[in-house]
């Protein structure tokens, strides 16, 4: 990896860092999703760094891609478990890091669980580790203390403007042995549930990525794909573009977009039993005896 590259990892995953630590002092009974999310993104534009992708504030039993819309009138409830996961990117190259917060008190072993299951896996991960082992260590760490881990959400690879490349991480045995080689980043990021462990799409979408540029018939729908494409295919929120275009608009033009093939959308999920789900969540860069881990 080039020193420039490197250097902008770093640097990303500082930034994440510390809006990471700062953001928890957000996440309290009565506070907004709405809220929350704007001020987290606000902080990463502020540290002179790009969104890798919209924060996601998701509560209880959902487990990803829950990012506020326009003025979202959802709150934070005292007895709610909630994780929020962000990223940040510098030219690019993407931290990605996540956390949760149990208000209710009633599931700090299921909470210890699942961050024990991360630190697990960054003190085991090096070059030749495949992701069969990792999987394994994962589902045991979470599964001893009695929990599940979420069988169809992963880790992955991380390249510069991409946020899902490659390489897939699980959080449980599977039947394929890829390894894990020097040079290589990754986001480590186990679900644990008192659920059945596995999620379901919602028919809520709130984020999207390009997926490949096509004529388009109507202007504005043009005019708004120009924006989408400076992000390359890092995801963004329908939100961001809500005051510009108007909701009802906006939402029609995006759905035919993905109709037509050009936007892939990123629906809600949930756990499929409507078990409680935790999320914690590290980058790391692999090195030639272990990793170096951007996001501490």
């Amino acid at each position: 990896m080039e020193k420039e590259e490197l250097d902008a990892y770093r640097r990303a995953g500082e930034i994440a860092s510390e809006v990471r630590g700062w953001s928890r002092k957000l996440v309290k009974e009565g506070a907004g999703g709405f809220e929350i999310t704007e001020s987290i993104e606000g902080r990463i534009r502020e540290a002179e760094a790009g969104i890798a992708f919209p924060v996601n504030v998701c509560i209880n039993d959902v487990a990803a891609h829950y990012s506020a819309r326009f003025n979202d009138d959802a709150v934070i409830g005292g007895r709610d478990v909630v994780t929020v996961d962000l990223g940040a990117h510098v030219d690019g190259f993407i931290a990605d890091t996540a956390y949760t917060v149990d208000l209710s008190g009633d599931y700090g072993g299921m909470v210890k669980a699942n961050k024990d299951a991360l630190d697990e896996v960054l003190d085991f991960i090096k070059p030749g580790v495949s992701v069969d082992e990792v999987g394994a260590l994962v589902q045991g760490v979470i599964e001893v203390a009695g929990y599940k881990p979420i069988e169809n959400l992963t880790g992955h690879e991380i390249k510069q403007y991409d946020l899902h490349a490659g390489l897939s991480v699980p959080s449980i045995r599977v039947p394929y042995k890829w390894e894990v080689r020097e040079g290589m980043v990754l986001a480590i990021e186990p679900f644990a549930t008192d659920g059945q462990g596995r999620v379901i799409e919602s028919k809520r979408v709130d984020i999207f990525s390009l997926k490949k540029r096509k004529p388009i018939r109507m202007k504005k729908a043009r005019v708004l794909l120009d924006e989408i494409e400076e992000r390359r295919t890092l995801p963004f929120a329908q939100r961001w573009f809500a005051r510009s275009y108007g909701p009802l608009q906006l939402d029609l033009m995006l759905r035919n977009m993905v109709a037509q093939g050009i936007l892939r959308d990123h629906p809600v999920l949930h756990e499929k039993s409507g078990g409680v789900v935790s999320q914690f969540e590290h980058t790391l860069i692999v090195t030639a005896d272990g990793c170096e881990v951007t996001t501490i």
